[in-house]
């Protein structure tokens, strides 16, 4: 029970949002202050201590002088409270943390006229919502993907078509339930993965965004994941913590990103011992597309400029897409990255972006329900309720 109430306490706090004045967009850069200290998740800022063709960070630091500093952290709740703390320059955020930063006056408007790459966007995210308020930019997209249904392919000799193998109650392919082999994601935005698979199976909810639901439909999606409840092995929410379970814990199955499939996958002992896959699932996926936002407070706002223009070359956009699994946020990277490849894009799913129900936070008001939605604060409190047992 210990290591499944956890992280329960990054939630809580995350709850706890202050709303200092607003900060005045910056209008000219000056001279880098010599530092720049990111929160981010796993992956995203690598200096190639994991693996050396993997940095995007020496260059940077030794061109601009600005020394990058790391701070990782495993979900949405936690990028959150670390920003309401203070401290940092930049948060890789997604979108179900982006518009609680922004309403929380944690995060700038940022100038893209002072980002020169701007333009090299994909347009369908130069004005995306969980980055765009009132017509005003409040981060540079980063890079995007889908939560990719991971298995052990010894397990399932064909790759599981449905996400039924880690809500329900079910002997697996090799004659065994999967009772104590499958994980689920240790963060209340989970619950939108329960929404979507009811939206496929139980269509009479009327369930439309798996972000937007009425009291009936949260009260369901709840229900899935208490069921749910009996089967998980560990709520995840380290990223390497989950391929250790995959490796020597005897799981078999749970929703993933990318960047534990590739890692897995570059394991040549783990993948003879377990050897694993990935799948999107008949019945839809969910997925993110991550913001660089600059603190309102930032002690080292050129450096994050810098790093925010940087962020967005071709070949940073490439390299970290071919590292976490994700899609380039400047579509020019597609093509002539020796670590993704033509083809990595269209591996990655590039082509899914419509069919990707991006996270977002969920607010009482919401266009699909008459503005009667079960607010972000129910799903953080009924979720850890869930893991708890209750």
């Amino acid at each position: 029970m210990k290591k499944i109430l956890n992280s329960c306490t990054a939630m809580t706090l995350a709850l706890a949002v202050s709303a200092p004045a607003q900060a005045e967009m910056m209008k000219e850069l000056g001279k880098g202050e010599g530092a720049v200290n990111i929160v981010a998740w796993a992956g995203y800022i690598e200096r190639g201590e994991t693996d050396k063709n993997f940095d995007w960070v020496t260059e940077f630091e030794g061109k601009t002088g600005c020394k990058v500093s790391v701070k990782t952290a495993a979900t949405s709740d936690e990028m959150v409270a670390l920003m309401n703390e203070g401290g940092f320059d930049l948060v890789t955020a997604s979108g179900d943390a982006s518009l609680r930063l922004v309403a929380g006056k944690r995060v700038q408007e940022i100038n893209t006229a002072l980002i020169p790459s701007w333009s090299t966007i994909d347009e369908r995210l130069q004005n995306a919502p969980w980055h765009t308020v009132d017509g005003k930019h409040y981060g540079t997209p980063y890079v995007w993907g889908a939560n990719v249904l991971m298995y052990n392919t010894k397990v399932f000799p064909t790759a599981p078509d449905s996400w039924n193998v880690v809500f329900e109650e079910m002997n697996l392919p090799d004659g065994k339930t999967n009772k104590g082999r499958v994980q689920a994601y240790d963060g209340p935005i989970h619950i939108a993965d329960a929404a979507n698979y009811l939206m496929f199976h139980n269509p009479e909810l009327g369930i439309t965004d798996p972000y937007s639901l009425t009291r009936e439909q949260f009260d369901a999606a709840i229900d899935l994941l208490r069921g749910q409840r009996k089967l998980v092995n560990r709520y995840w929410h380290d990223a390497f913590i989950q391929m250790d379970d995959f490796k020597n814990e005897g799981v078999v199955a749970s929703g993933s990103w990318p960047f534990q499939v590739n890692v897995l996958k570059g394991d040549k002992a783990a993948m003879e011992k377990t050897p694993i896959a990935s799948v999107f699932p008949k019945e839809g996926i969910t997925g993110w597309s991550d913001t660089t936002m600059l603190h309102a407070e930032a002690a080292n706002p050129n450096c994050a400029y810098m790093w925010m223009e940087h962020s967005l070359s071709p070949k940073v956009q490439g390299d970290v897409s071919a590292w976490f699994g994700t899609v380039p946020s400047v579509p020019a990277a597609c093509k002539g990255n020796a670590l993704l490849t033509d083809e990595g894009c269209a591996n990655n799913g590039g082509d899914k972006f419509e069919q990707i129900k991006f996270w977002k936070t969920p607010q009482t008001k919401c266009a699909t329900q008459g503005d009667a939605c079960v607010p972000y604060y129910r799903w953080v409190s009924d979720y850890i309720g869930v893991i708890g047992g209750r």
